[in-house]
């Protein structure tokens, strides 16, 4: 699964398993512009925040133990690695 998160740093995400067993992925964003004018005396700054967040129902087929996430080049891709599948059993049962 992949999110696009631009120029969002690691630190401001959260991604964990609930006590529903849902994934839940949670962003933070801070951003701070400064603006500083020597020559006129002044300075101006603006702050700006968002926050994300939503829970995703997860297969029943994903190992909930082996989940990992990564930020990268803005991008921040869970990954679910699938469970085996079970083998299916054939025999033959004597009737008696």
């Amino acid at each position: 699964m992949e999110l696009a998160a631009p120029g969002i740093k690691k630190e401001y995400c959260r991604v964990s398993i609930n006590d529903e067993g849902n994934l839940t992925i949670a962003i933070e964003n801070k951003a701070e512009h400064k603006h500083e004018d020597k020559h006129h005396h002044y300075l101006r700054r603006e702050f700006s925040y968002s926050n994300y967040e939503q829970n995703y129902m997860l297969p029943d087929d994903v190992e909930r133990d082996k989940i990992s996430a990564k930020v990268e080049d803005g991008i921040l891709t869970v990954t679910m690695p699938k469970t085996e599948p079970k083998q299916k059993v054939q025999k033959a049962i004597e009737v008696s």
